[in-house]
This record gives structure tokens, C-alpha cells and sequence, in this order.
């Protein structure tokens, strides 16, 4: 798509996900929900002009991942965040460690076999 007829009329959206371990900053141009029950759409990726002397190694592998892909479908729970955005930015790759967030506890299944 061209770069005159994405100011025009399109927004541009930052997804963060997680894949894999690894969480995943992408910029597009249509987000929705998927008719497939529990995903959302990501479509027309935007990534940014090769022409540039210095290239991010995740944008570039990002890039590559995604070359020729039409349509992605993220799984809802894997979605952290959804921005809506002025320009694009970097697409990247973080890794994620040193979660200082605690999982919720949950409970015990209790025996329920008869006892004799």
C-alpha cells in the first residue's frame, strides 16, 4: 500500500503478543475481530523502509517472518495491547524474562475417590 494513501484514510495500529516466550511489537493497518471464535485479524503489516543505512536485526526478522503473509490470526489471550498510533514505529522481538508478576493461585482439587 502506498505511503500518500495510508495518510489519507488508515489508521495504524501497534499489536504487542506473545509468541513462543518471546513478545512481539508489530505495526498494521487493519485490526479486527476474526470470525474464527477467540482471535483477532492482523493485516497489512507496516515495516520500515529498508532504504535506511541501520537495520534492526528483530524488524529484519520480523520481516522475514511475516513476508507474504496475508493475514494473521493471534490468539485473543495472547494479546497484551493494542495502540492506536500517529506513525509506525521499530517492529521488535523481546524476550521475555524476569516476570515479577505472580500467577493467580489456584485451588487444589480435592480427593473425591469413595474411601472404603
Amino acid at each position: 500500500m502506498s505511503q500518500s494513501k495510508r495518510e489519507i484514510s488508515e489508521s495504524i495500529y501497534r499489536v504487542l503478543f506473545h509468541n513462543q516466550s518471546q513478545i512481539y511489537e508489530v505495526y498494521a493497518t487493519a485490526i479486527y475481530q476474526s470470525e474464527l471464535y477467540g482471535f483477532i485479524e492482523i493485516e497489512d503489516y507496516i515495516f520500515g523502509n529498508r532504504s535506511q543505512m541501520v537495520i534492526d536485526p528483530s524488524e529484519d526478522r520480523l520481516r522475514t517472518e511475516f513476508e507474504g503473509v496475508q493475514r494473521s490470526f493471534v490468539p485473543m489471550h495472547a494479546v497484551i495491547r493494542i495502540d492506536e498510533v500517529e506513525k509506525e514505529g521499530v517492529a521488535k522481538i523481546k524476550d521475555v524474562t524476569g516476570d515479577k508478576v505472580t500467577p493467580f493461585p489456584m485451588p487444589m482439587p480435592r480427593d473425591t475417590t469413595p474411601k472404603s
